[in-house]
């Protein structure tokens, strides 16, 4: 098995600003793995918070993990020594869903059929960052005047507090009043458990189906104050990490949010899924700053999951990789044998 890496930029049309900074242009690690003549590709997006800070860093981890001959072992197998070594989780995705896109090559299959789902059927959210009701006017049009997408989620969790999240709240409002979609919050824990309580009942009267993270990962045991009497389902994203999370709070919360960067891959990426299932929780999908090479991967396990926050790779300008597509509304993956998806310049991998 041959292994390679490369870091690549990755261009934004936008920045995103969420409670906790701003995230413009950032460069991704590309993975390639090559054997008996068939190539899998992955992706990995660096994050402080998923463990591994930097490209260098990514690349680095994984040229340890590289180093323990992982050539005849299993995907399981892999995972397991990844753990061992402690390899961060963003690092291992990369790695772990090139696997699998090896795999079902291999089968020559489409991911999501070695895998026994259907393709994905529920709609994907675009996103709108953290800005001025001046700012939320302009861009609203600039993401649905040619989209088929019917959802926006709603970053709050302002660090100017809730005021200035009511009055961008209000101009949204206003600005989609011309595009039939829906709107769904997300705080990324900027609110405390007082404006957390509050901005749930404000929302609720005001078109929101749910509200993501209202809390900062830590506060979970909060979470049993706003679940109760709550207003709006309650789902979180930062909070739940890999599937052992979800026992700990399944009983204050409405649904996950599953990121394969978080997770570390589609492996423990379906164990999320089937653990929330069992728990009776709702299941959602999204993404960090990721082209359609991960993005494509995370469609082709969607087809079961409730809500999808897939979106990212539109706001790429451009995408360095080919792959999943928005066909009326949804995140689709291209239909072809693995996750459909591959860095279009190959000279970008060094070997």
């Amino acid at each position: 098995m041959k292994i390679s890496f490369q870091k690549v930029l990755l261009q934004k049309r936008f920045p995103l600003a969420i409670s906790r900074g701003v995230h413009g242009d950032s460069y991704n690690v590309f993975i390639r793995v090559e054997k008996d003549g068939i190539i899998g590709w992955g992706e990995s997006a660096p994050g402080r918070n998923e463990g591994a800070q930097s490209p260098e860093q990514v690349i680095s981890e994984l040229q340890r993990l590289v180093e323990t001959n992982i050539n005849d072992k299993s995907i399981s197998e892999i995972e397991h020594i990844s753990r061992e070594l402690k390899i961060s989780p963003c690092s291992y995705a990369g790695l772990d869903i090139a696997l699998w896109d090896w795999k079902a090559k291999k089968a020559n299959m489409p991911l999501h059929d070695l895998l026994g789902l259907p393709l994905p059927k529920s709609k994907t959210s675009v996103t709108l960052g953290i800005m001025s009701p001046e700012s939320a006017r302009e861009r609203i049009p600039l993401l649905f005047d040619e989209s088929s997408a019917k959802y926006l989620k709603v970053k709050l969790g302002s660090p100017q507090g809730i005021d200035a999240d009511k009055n961008m709240y209000n101009q949204v409002l206003e600005s989609i009043k011309p595009y039939n979609i829906s709107l769904r919050v997300d705080a990324n824990g900027g609110w405390d458990t007082e404006k957390a309580l509050y901005m749930i009942e404000w929302l609720s009267k005001r078109g929101c189906d749910y509200v993501e993270q209202p809390l900062a990962e830590g506060k979970e045991k909060d979470l049993k104050i706003l679940y109760k009497n709550r207003l709006l389902p309650i789902f979180v994203d930062e909070s739940c990490r890999f599937s052992h999370n979800i026992i700990e709070y399944s009983e204050w919360v409405d649904g996950v949010n599953l990121k394969l960067m978080k997770s570390g891959g589609i492996t423990e990426g379906l164990r999320v899924l089937s653990t929330a299932k069992a728990y009776g929780l709702e299941t959602m999908i999204g993404c960090m700053s990721e082209s359609s090479i991960s993005i494509s991967a995370a469609a082709s396990i969607s087809g079961h999951i409730d809500h999808i926050d897939l979106d990212s790779h539109y706001n790429l300008k451009p995408d360095p990789a080919s792959g999943a597509k928005m066909i009326n509304g949804v995140t689709m993956p291209r239909i072809a044998s693995g996750h459909g998806a591959f860095l279009i310049n190959e000279n970008q991998i060094k070997c």
